[in-house]
């Protein structure tokens, strides 16, 4: 399995979970905290990040899963 970060989208239907570069939906929601929870645990497993978009598609929150190169003292 790849790393592929995942996105949390404005859909039609509500909100979408899709991978980066994906054209289609891993998952699609009725609100977007269902969507982020379900978005949150695939890139847990994958290990990469996760992209919040506003419904303005600008990206408005991350969050990484990911080995973190550079972990803060303290």
């Amino acid at each position: 399995m790849t790393k592929r970060n995942q996105h949390i989208v404005p859909h039609k239907d509500g909100w979408a979970v899709r991978g980066a570069g994906s054209q289609r939906a891993s998952s699609v929601h009725r609100t977007q905290q269902d969507a982020i929870d379900a978005g949150r645990d695939i890139a847990r497993n994958q290990r990469s990040e996760l992209f919040i978009h506003g419904r303005d598609g600008r990206i408005r929150e991350r969050d990484s899963h990911g080995k973190d190169p550079f972990p803060p003292k303290g």
